[in-house]
């Protein structure tokens, strides 16, 4: 086996050491040696002395030998990434969402746990640990995620705007780059996946919206984005018993209406309940991306019934 081939303080004063040329540091202080061997990742952790010291030396022993030397060093029984999923898990259920949440939350990331996974994760967990332990979970996510990520967009975003330039630049073409960079903001911004442009429904929208179906038969909902000033045309969720929607505001700004009703701001975390059988709409703001959950309430003989398009001028009152 190779020594250690050089070493590394990061934020937390952990060494990390890189052996046969493979190194992984935590924030949270630990070090991951690949001993290339049948037990799988040795995991060296140095949180715990390095931050309680001799004020509660057992402890660290504890932190740093067992729980990191020992248990998290088993992954050739259950890898570093389903560790990771595992103890973020444990974390939001039990609402712990200090510090050290985010530090598993770097540690999943740093194991694999790709974006989207851990919005899918967080949102299965809501339903069993509850909605508000969901929403302060995902804050940190979000934070955690989008670490470089923004960077690769703008880049990626300039390097189209470059590629679609020419010597004479057009005001069509232009336009088309701000909307590109616009939508990979908001990209950013959005937890839920964007989905896929909205083809079924398109007849019963003014403007452009993407759909990213979720749940099943028995709790069916989506994640729908609206481009800015794209809104759905009127339109009632008809029942003889229960049904209507629930819809829950996750990124941008965007309006509901009732027919007869003053309009409603949709923010991040805005619920709106829509009772069965009532006529509405729902979409964008005129100058902002905005995208919702949209569940469908249980009921017996359940449709929905589309009406006719919002008009602008309907639409303009609602500021």
């Amino acid at each position: 086996m190779n020594t250690a081939m050089g070493q590394n303080k990061n934020t937390h004063g952990a060494t990390t050491e890189a052996v046969n040329g493979q190194t992984n540091a935590s924030a949270a202080g630990a070090t991951v040696r690949n001993e290339q061997g049948s037990k799988g990742v040795k995991i060296t952790q140095t949180a715990g002395r390095q931050q309680l010291g001799e004020f509660a030396s057992e402890f660290a022993r504890l932190n740093d030998d067992v729980l990191f030397g020992e248990v998290w060093s088993r992954n050739h029984l259950l890898s570093l990434r389903d560790r990771s999923l595992v103890t973020v898990t444990a974390l939001i259920a039990q609402g712990i969402t200090d510090i050290s949440l985010l530090h598993h939350l770097q540690n999943a990331k740093q194991n694999g746990i790709t974006r989207v996974e851990i919005a899918e994760a967080i949102t299965h967990l809501a339903f069993y640990a509850g909605w508000p332990k969901a929403w302060a979970a995902f804050r940190l996510a979000k934070e955690v995620w989008n670490e470089g990520e923004a960077n690769g967009a703008a880049a990626e975003t300039a390097a189209e705007q470059t590629g679609a330039s020419t010597t004479s630049v057009t005001t069509q073409s232009a336009s088309q780059s701000a909307a590109i960079s616009d939508k990979a903001r908001f990209e950013q911004e959005l937890m839920f996946p964007l989905g896929e442009p909205n083809t079924a429904y398109a007849a019963y929208f003014t403007g452009k919206s993407y759909l990213h179906a979720w749940g099943d038969a028995n709790l069916p909902f989506a994640n729908v984005t609206f481009e800015p000033g794209c809104r759905n045309h009127w339109h009632i969720h008809k029942a003889e018993r229960g049904g209507g929607q629930l819809l829950i505001g996750v990124a941008g700004r965007g309006w509901y209406q009732a027919e007869g009703q003053a309009p409603q701001k949709i923010l991040p975390g805005t619920v709106i309940y829509i009772p069965a059988n009532v006529k509405h709409w729902h979409g964008a703001a005129a100058n902002s991306w905005f995208a919702h959950l949209a569940f469908s309430v249980p009921g017996e003989e359940t449709k929905t019934l589309w009406l006719e398009a919002v008009t602008d001028e309907v639409y303009r009152a609602a500021r």
